[in-house]
């Protein structure tokens, strides 16, 4: 009798720490009943624990408590069998010399959500902008978290550290939002771009805090309906549409909206850019930045279709990215640099309908007022102009005619 007693009671022990269940019928799965503990690696803890999680039949909570785990790449893959949050309390450690495409990538879930106060640290400090080689070592370094195939799901509330190349990356999913993120790295740490979407359609990114050493969000080829709203930047590159026409599979960019964001001391302001010679040709419109504060940022507003990282391209060769219906609205602060307005468009392709509405942004230097220079490019301007954009515009170039 006291023998089955005990087994009885090892029974519902084990069951009370492997499968809890919520008022709301949500199986919780903690790694720590797995055998995660702090100060370890739990990279197959951790996917034994997530196997179980998807395979739940009801929705299930993979639950990381407080504490510091290390971890390799770690790919939790679906489709689960019923909606899935993982709730991060801890943080999630790169190795010192992480190996991988990525820290953690989730991939083909619908309903995912990712939530709470802990942190993806990529322990990224090898690669910095005097780096010998740049490209090639840091292209080949791990971002933070991935998001691949994942539909109908949020992202909140969760912290990215110094991650070695982008920090989170949105590539082919729909319907995805992210909201009080913070992103953190060195302002010397190039390609750390904050988030970056790619062939992606009915994303969110909201109300989130991005200081890093590239973009803060940079929306490159192959999305559509990409909204980005009360984002604050700095330091950082910006929040860029761009670049665009690298690569030979992109395709058109549409209905990308900024708005009520706030950029500090970032190298660029709102900014669209493409490559000349372009290895694709396609359409980016319907673009739009409203509602701006700009404290202290070198090129405010900036289109630059001649944009060439570390000489990779031919720029003499204009670009065949074709950009259409883009606005900037209600754009104010302070510039850095004298030309607070710079229009760089395409000698093939100028721009269409690029429309300049009340904007106000003042000079910090010596060097007198804030000005505009543009190429390619006869906007619509109405309201306020500090700077009058385009005031002098240079006149369309013909399309060439040259092979």
């Amino acid at each position: 009798m006291m023998g089955l007693r005990l087994n009885i009671m090892a029974l519902l022990l084990h069951l009370s720490l492997m499968l809890a269940s919520t008022a709301k019928g949500q199986s919780i799965f903690d790694i720590t009943t797995y055998g995660a503990k702090p100060n370890t690696d739990i990279t197959q803890t951790l996917a034994n624990a997530w196997k179980d999680a998807c395979t739940s039949t009801n929705p299930s909570k993979l639950l990381i408590p407080t504490g510091v785990y290390q971890l390799n790449q770690s790919i939790l893959h679906g489709p689960c069998n019923s909606s899935i949050e993982v709730q991060m309390e801890g943080t999630l450690q790169a190795h010192p010399d992480p190996i991988g495409a990525g820290l953690v990538l989730f991939q083909y879930i619908d309903q995912l959500t990712v939530s709470g106060t802990g942190a993806f640290d990529g322990q990224g400090k090898g690669c910095k902008k005097n780096d010998t080689h740049l490209n090639k070592i840091c292209n080949e370094l791990p971002m933070n978290v991935r998001f691949s195939s994942i539909t109908n799901s949020i992202v909140k509330d969760i912290t990215s550290l110094d991650s070695n190349y982008f920090h989170i990356n949105l590539l082919s999913c729909k319907n995805v939002t992210l909201q009080n993120v913070t992103i953190i790295a060195s302002e010397n740490s190039p390609n750390t771009d904050g988030v970056h979407v790619s062939r992606s359609e009915e994303i969110n990114i909201l109300n989130t805090q991005i200081s890093t050493g590239a973009d803060c969000v940079s929306v490159g080829g192959t999305n559509k309906q990409i909204v980005i709203t009360n984002v604050t930047c700095g330091p950082g590159d910006g929040i860029s549409i761009g670049s665009l026409g690298k690569y030979t599979k992109e395709r058109e960019v549409t209905g990308v909206a900024v708005k009520s964001c706030k950029l500090i001391n970032t190298w660029n302001g709102v900014r669209i850019k493409t490559w000349p010679d372009s290895a694709s040709a396609y359409t980016a419109s319907d673009l739009h930045f409203e509602d701006i504060e700009m404290v202290n940022v070198s090129n405010p507003i900036i289109i630059n279709q001649e944009y060439c990282s570390s000489n990779q391209c031919n720029n003499k060769i204009p670009s065949k990215i074709k950009i259409l219906n883009v606005s900037f609205k209600n754009i104010r602060g302070t510039s850095a640099t004298s030309v607070a307005v710079k229009f760089i468009c395409s000698k093939d392709l100028p721009c269409e309908g690029v429309e300049v509405a009340d904007i106000d942004l003042a000079y910090n230097g010596v060097e007198g007022q804030t000005t505009s220079h543009c190429v390619n490019v006869i906007p619509i301007i109405t309201g306020k102009q500090n700077p009058r954009a385009c005031v002098e515009a240079t006149p369309i170039n013909p399309p060439s005619t040259t092979d």
